[in-house]
């Protein structure tokens, strides 16, 4: 339970900003499987992202919520491997998560991979 409650606090939501400048804002929607995720769907949106990041590799967004559906499946060294791509990501944008607020990419995949590395999900090393 304690996983769920991980992944749905760091669900993002269907929209990303991006601020390339900050007088410019562009709002772009793009599907992150957010509602298989929220609807307890963790494998479909696994088949889902990983098909995503085949043609857009180091999307955070896509990145951040494989991550929770890998922890969501139990699979907590993949969830990291993919909150550590989306911190690496040379993308960075503003995200919606699933509460409303808005943060940065690499913030959002710092906190989720903190949050899995404090329940004890990851082997120490």
């Amino acid at each position: 339970m304690t996983a769920l409650m991980m992944a749905s606090a760091l669900l993002l939501a269907q929209t990303a900003t991006s601020l390339p400048d900050p007088d410019i804002s562009i709002h772009d929607r793009k599907d992150v499987s957010y509602e298989a995720l929220a609807q307890g769907r963790h494998d479909q949106a696994i088949g889902a992202l990983e098909a995503r990041l085949l043609t857009d590799p180091g999307d955070p967004a896509l990145l951040i919520n494989l991550g929770s559906a890998y922890a969501l499946a139990g699979k907590t060294e993949r969830a990291a491997a993919a909150y550590r791509a989306a911190i690496d990501s040379d993308t960075r944008y503003q995200l919606e998560l699933a509460d409303g607020t808005w943060v940065d990419s690499r913030r959002a995949a710092r906190r989720a991979l903190a949050t899995l590395d404090r329940q004890g999900a990851l082997a120490a090393r």
